[in-house]
């Protein structure tokens, strides 16, 4: 059994080749963000160019989702078959294709179907690069010894909105969306193909397969390193299966689903919510959405010290009872600083469900990639479904009330919170016993 000292020195080895996997994750985070963001910021120019109406611009919304699903269920198969480092370049490159493929067909055919295609294929990408950049987010993170999981989320809201500001700017400029999405995929898969050389290539970054332990133990020191065995395809597609039979994988996903909501309600209703339930102007609602949107990526950059000192239940218990209090203050007060309080605490609330959530699914290390792929599809379909559930509430009885639903859901992310608690290390791995 290896001692802490035996550990300690371990660590200080390997500690430059772990920095350049964390650093590479970051930029995957980023780029994630920006190839997304890209898109939705150019939606009304894509519908300007092929003169679709509004219903029509919402069932290609919805077919970014159900692609991302796709990609959810694809992407466990796909790291088994090529491993880590080359499933995730595939997907980068298939995502950032799938832009300029929208871009071609709205700005150059004007055709409908090849717009649709690219959106499929941008979905799928985005999809399958969430789950394997998570696993090997969350074993870089074991290794490190400190939670770094809600910074690389915050990485991802940095990419939504340097892609934003960056779409915006083209369309202020008159920049054709061809060009603008043809560059910005030439950028997504440079930066791709620089970063996942940092990343090491097991086909399952926390399989207790000795040899893909060993391999991943030993990441930078190609003399000691093992190569690990590959699973077959039934293998791959048995874990998938078998995961949901874990009552903590569940739990976890309540937590997920919970979240997920609260967060996708946001972006999706925050700014309508301000300006029928409290009388803004839509910049007025805009810029509440500013806010929730600032305050959840302050949540993600400083929550990774609150936890190493509390814990993920008590960090989502913490984040939950915000997410309540807020979500109180925006609906039942009128006056502005009541509910811009409550828009801050509401984003504070939001911004560890998703990270920790990831972390928590990868915690078992035998079926990482199979269990962060059950929990990131639940996430998923909250993102999906949340919008209509939401609307037709709103429809029924006020769009203010309507996100009471919104606060149950957070209400039950608390009480399965002890669900993400820690499982202790295996004897011989580097990571630390901490909090729950």
């Amino acid at each position: 059994m290896a001692t802490r000292t035996d550990i300690t020195s371990s660590r200080t080895r390997v500690a430059p080749e772990l920095r350049a996997w964390r650093n590479a994750l970051f930029v995957i985070f980023i780029v994630s963000g920006l190839f997304l963001s890209s898109w939705v910021s150019r939606v009304p120019g894509v519908r300007d160019s092929l003169h679709l109406p509004t219903d029509v611009v919402g069932l290609i919304l919805l077919g970014v989702s159900v692609g991302a699903i796709i990609g959810l269920v694809v992407a466990p198969p796909l790291q088994a078959r090529v491993g880590t480092k080359r499933g995730i370049a595939i997907v980068v490159v298939a995502a950032s294709l799938g832009l300029a493929v929208v871009g071609l067909g709205a700005a150059v055919l004007n055709s409908f179907p090849v717009v649709v295609l690219g959106l499929a294929l941008l979905g799928l990408g985005n999809g399958a690069v969430d789950v394997m950049m998570n696993v090997s987010a969350a074993a870089v993170e074991k290794r490190i010894g400190r939670t770094i999981m809600p910074f690389m989320h915050a990485c991802f809201s940095v990419g939504t909105v340097a892609g934003a500001a960056i779409g915006a700017g083209c369309a202020a400029l008159g920049i054709s969306v061809f060009w603008h999405f043809a560059v910005m995929a030439v950028v997504c898969i440079a930066a791709g193909a620089i970063a996942v050389r940092y990343i090491p290539n097991t086909q399952d970054v926390v399989d207790r397969d000795a040899a893909a332990q060993a391999s991943l133990d030993s990441f930078g020191d190609p003399a000691i390193a093992a190569a690990p065995r590959r699973r077959t395809f039934r293998e791959t597609i048995t874990s998938q299966l078998t995961v949901w039979a874990d009552w903590r994988l569940v739990l976890i996903g309540v937590v997920m689903l919970g979240m997920a909501f609260t967060e996708g309600s946001a972006n999706d209703w925050i700014a309508l919510a301000s300006v029928d339930g409290h009388g803004l102007s839509n910049a007025g609602g805009a810029l509440v959405l500013d806010v929730f949107v600032a305050a959840m990526t302050v949540g993600r950059v400083a929550g990774g010290p609150v936890v190493d000192r509390i814990g993920r239940v008590w960090a989502i218990r913490l984040t939950a009872a915000l997410g309540v209090a807020g979500l109180l203050l925006f609906i039942l007060m009128p006056v502005p600083w009541a509910y811009v309080i409550g828009v801050v605490l509401w984003g504070l609330g939001a911004s560890l469900g998703f990270p920790l959530g990831m972390s928590a699914a990868a915690d078992d290390e035998q079926n990482a990639t199979a269990r962060v792929s059950a929990v990131a599809m639940i996430g998923y379909l909250a993102f999906l479904a949340g919008p209509p559930i939401i609307g037709f509430l709103g429809q029924q009885f006020g769009i203010l009330n309507a996100l009471y639903v919104v606060l149950v859901l957070l209400v039950a992310a608390f009480v399965c919170a002890p669900a993400l608690r820690h499982r202790e290390p295996k004897a011989g791995t580097a990571a630390q016993r901490r909090p729950a």
